[in-house]
């Protein structure tokens, strides 16, 4: 069951994401996504996926201070092939927003421009995402596909094997090594498919040229 503690405002995004035994990290993080200082009402939606460490605690004691936090769980109990995209689909159906973030808790908001952001390039679009440069933490680069299809490779990339992709800091944005996606509700459901595929060998190397040599010419 999720807690509800957000505001009265009306949310115009939703932030989705799944930890499991997380606990320091979380603590460290977590804020940065809850603290953001933005036009646009936001809220965060944090799904615990069985944690046995503090992470249940960490979240408990965050909701008290931040109100915009809302919390569910995903039993160790239920048997998936793909965890990672049943646990975002949890999250996903609590929240509250038709315009849905997917962000990893290791990988925070470093400028204060990530949720407005988000928000803009979304606009029109079904999938934005954003790019962020950890050593000039002021700087953020933003992504639109107007489809999902267009937007389909690079997720298909990032995302394999439970998002453990995401391994580049030199020349992100033309590699898709994006640090969050928004992406429309409608389509939102659609994309978590693409989610913790297993893609190895010949297979890899033509989705990493095709995601390069697409991305150079933006």
């Amino acid at each position: 069951m999720v807690e509800q503690t957000t505001n009265n405002q009306e949310v115009q995004l939703s932030v989705v994401m799944v930890v499991h035994d997380d606990d320091v990290i979380l603590e460290q993080n977590l804020p940065l996504f809850l603290s953001q200082e933005c036009e646009i009402p936001y809220e965060v939606i944090v799904v615990d996926d069985a944690s046995s460490d503090g992470t249940p605690d960490i979240l408990k004691n965050m909701k008290e201070q931040y109100p915009h936090l809302r919390t569910t769980f995903f039993p160790q109990s239920v048997p998936n092939p793909s965890r990672i995209q049943l646990a975002l689909y949890v999250g996903i159906k609590a929240a509250k927003s038709n315009n849905i973030v997917i962000a990893d808790i290791n990988r925070p908001p470093v400028s204060a421009e990530f949720m407005d952001g988000l928000a803009e390039a979304l606009k029109g679009n079904e999938v934005a995402l954003v790019y962020t440069d950890r050593k000039r933490t002021e700087v953020s680069a933003f992504q639109s596909f107007f489809s999902l299809e267009d937007a389909a490779s690079i997720i298909r990339k990032a995302e394999r094997r439970s998002g453990k992709g995401h391994n580049a800091h030199r020349m992100k944005k033309k590699k898709g090594v994006y640090d969050a996606i928004a992406i429309c509700r409608e389509r939102v459901f659609e994309a978590i498919r693409l989610y913790d595929q297993s893609v190895k060998g010949a297979a890899l190397l033509g989705l990493r040229l095709k995601v390069f040599f697409e991305n150079i010419t933006l």
